[in-house]
């Protein structure tokens, strides 16, 4: 069994030896970017990530490597109390997957490098932009020491993005504002609001955001889980 002591190279090889031509099949229907995959599930991945423990220097190895499974291991691998919002930053150059993109939010919100959050909502390519929102979704299930401020003051960059049409823009966008308006009884007030003022909308986008957000926060279950 591989362990701590493995080089990013020797992890490579070892994945190059997991290879699996009908999983990348099978990723490829669920919208996984393929071109430089193995077909090594998450799971597999995340068994192989906690026997080599976290590793920063050797995760930024492992994202050098171009191969999505060393990338998803790089992300479940880095060290959040080490990594810088420049490496963030240098890692959404080569975000092609909405996979890589959820797995690295979870990453870059535990970091605590919400300052990039409205940076990356301001790059129009599609999967930093999904960055962003993704982040924001994720802080909001995850970080709950966090006051309910902090969530509901990206509530306007949700608002003014929520135009954009882009499948896993729009997607992320409605997920953060779902996240958020389901987070405590103080966020779920000013959430729906927005969201049924999204739902009134005259853009298609923003309607259909608003509506499925309303559906979802207006549900029994939703409400009486909030506290």
């Amino acid at each position: 069994m591989i362990g701590p002591s493995a080089s990013a190279a020797e992890l490579i090889a070892h994945l190059e030896t997991l290879r699996s031509e009908e999983n990348v099949a099978g990723m490829a229907r669920f919208g996984i970017v393929t071109e430089t995959a193995l077909g090594i599930s998450n799971p597999d991945l995340q068994k192989i990530a906690r026997s080599v423990k976290k590793n920063h220097a050797r995760a930024l190895e492992l994202w050098a490597g171009d191969i999505r499974e060393a990338r998803m291991l790089a992300l479940y691998t880095a060290e959040p109390t080490k990594l810088t919002p420049a490496e963030a930053r240098r890692w959404a150059e080569d975000f092609n997957s909405w996979e890589i993109v959820d797995c690295a939010a979870d990453l870059f919100v535990e970091a605590r490098l919400d300052d990039l959050i409205p940076q990356f909502a301001a790059d129009n390519r599609e999967f930093v932009r999904r960055t962003a929102f993704a982040m924001i979704a994720g802080a909001a299930v995850h970080r709950k020491q966090d006051s309910d401020e902090i969530l509901l003051a990206w509530l306007p960059l949700i608002e003014a993005h929520s135009a954009d049409p882009r499948n896993f823009v729009r997607k992320a966008v409605n997920w953060a504002l779902r996240n958020i308006g389901k987070r405590s009884r103080a966020c779920h007030t000013p959430a729906l609001a927005l969201a049924e003022r999204l739902a009134a909308s005259p853009g298609k986008t923003a309607r259909w955001i608003g509506k499925d957000a309303i559906r979802e926060l207006t549900n029994g279950k939703v409400i009486g889980r909030l506290k």
